[in-house]
């Protein structure tokens, strides 16, 4: 059975982007999910010296270990201020020292919410140029936007969205399948 690695690119305790990203494994099939929190990933924030002198976390090796022993990624990530959480951009920052291809080739469906109708679109663009220099692989991607609006009692209410996210999922699925 192919393993699913699921997560946000956040450590919020309430992030609507973790709900996303879970809400959207209950989509596939045949599958075993693999649910991560970047908070068992606590790291210290990135910087040469820190590197130099402490060598890279073992947790940063095993946040990169999950991932290349997956079959496919679902990542939803939070927008802060235009960019990645910090959360995200320092476990990127320790996996790229470790791989400069730290997805290492692997089907990805990313993601993004937020509550405002942008729906998290700057991020996204962010990683869909960036991460295929670091060996992503994404098959598909979403946007929803106006969360608390289109998001309710653990799913998407919105069939438009719903819609869309369900193509996504079968082109994403079917390249996890191949």
């Amino acid at each position: 059975m192919k393993k699913i690695v699921v997560f946000a690119g956040s450590n919020s305790k309430k992030s609507i982007n973790k709900e996303l990203a879970i809400y959207t494994s209950s989509l596939l099939k045949n599958v075993e999910v693999v649910v991560l929190d970047l908070n068992d990933f606590t790291l210290p924030i990135y910087g040469v010296d820190e590197e130099i002198e402490n060598g890279i976390p073992q947790r940063a090796s095993d946040f990169l270990k999950i991932i290349h022993n997956s079959d496919g990624i679902v990542l939803s990530l939070a927008e802060h201020n235009g960019n990645f959480a910090t959360v995200f951009k320092n476990i990127f920052d320790w996996s790229s020292r470790i791989t400069a291809k730290l997805w290492n080739n692997i089907p990805m469906i990313v993601m993004a919410t937020s509550p405002g109708s942008r729906g998290g679109a700057t991020i996204l663009a962010i990683a869909k140029s960036g991460f295929p220099y670091m060996g992503g692989n994404i098959i598909a991607d979403f946007s929803l936007p106006n969360f608390y609006d289109n998001f309710k009692e653990g799913k998407i209410i919105n069939l438009d969205f719903l819609t869309t996210l369900k193509a996504q999922v079968i082109k994403f699925e079917n390249s996890v399948h191949q």
